[in-house]
C-alpha cells in the first residue's frame, strides 16, 4: 500500500481573479511565494518522494515548501479547458450559451470546448498513480486532485462533492494496485514559525 499526498499549488494571478488556467502556465504571485515560504511539509512526509505538474507554479509550490526540486509527470498537469482557458468562470456561468456547468453536474463526460473531460483526466493520471512505489508527496492543480478524490470516494461529478480542497493542507489517499482510499481529513502544512 502506496500513501500519496496531493497539494494544491499556491495562488496566482488568475486564481484570485477568477481566471480558469488549465494548461496556461501562469506563475505563482508574490504573495503566494511569501506564504508558501512560511510553510513546511510534516515530518511524516518529508522523506517522501516529491512529484510535481511540470506547471511553473505547481513545480515551485514543491520546491518552496519541500526545499528540493520536484520531479515532474506530465500526468499530473491540471484538466484542459480549451477555448476557456483565461476566461472567468463566473462570466462563462452568466451567459446561458455557454455550455459551462457546475462541477456537480458535470458527470464523467463533460467536456470544455476544446478541452479535456474528466474520464479522459483520469485515463492519464491512473497509469502514474498506479505505478508508484513508494510513499510520495504529489503538487498539483484542483482538477487533478478532483479527480484522483473523485475516483477515492466513489462520486460522479453529480453531486455536491464529498470533500473541499483547501491551500495548505494535504489530501491523503491509500493506494492499493487499482483501489483507492481516502482519508477522512486532510493533514495540515506545518508553519515553520511553530514551535
Amino acid at each position: 500500500m502506496i500513501r500519496l499526498a496531493l497539494l494544491r499549488h499556491g495562488h496566482t494571478a488568475w486564481n484570485r481573479a477568477g481566471r480558469l488556467q488549465g494548461r496556461s502556465d501562469i506563475p505563482l504571485d508574490d504573495q503566494a511565494r511569501s506564504d508558501l515560504r512560511g510553510y513546511a511539509l510534516p515530518p511524516d512526509w518529508q522523506l517522501a518522494e516529491l512529484w510535481s505538474s511540470p506547471l511553473v507554479r505547481a513545480a515551485e509550490t514543491a520546491e518552496l515548501i519541500a526545499g528540493r526540486p520536484p520531479r515532474t509527470a506530465p500526468q499530473l498537469t491540471e484538466m484542459n479547458w480549451g477555448e476557456w482557458e483565461g476566461l472567468h468562470g463566473l462570466d462563462l456561468k452568466a451567459d446561458p450559451v455557454s455550455g459551462y456547468r457546475d462541477i456537480e453536474n458535470w458527470g464523467w463526460s463533460y467536456r470544455p470546448p476544446g478541452g479535456e473531460t474528466p474520464a479522459e483526466v483520469w485515463s492519464r493520471i491512473e497509469p502514474w498513480l498506479t505505478d508508484l512505489t513508494q510513499d510520495a508527496v504529489a503538487v498539483c492543480h484542483i482538477g487533478i486532485m478532483r479527480m484522483i478524490l473523485a475516483r477515492a470516494y466513489g462520486w460522479s461529478f453529480d453531486s455536491p462533492a464529498p470533500f473541499r480542497i483547501k491551500r495548505n493542507r494535504l489530501f491523503v489517499v491509500e493506494v492499493d494496485g487499482t483501489r483507492i482510499t481516502p482519508w477522512p481529513e486532510p493533514v495540515r502544512l506545518l508553519r515553520r514559525d511553530d514551535p
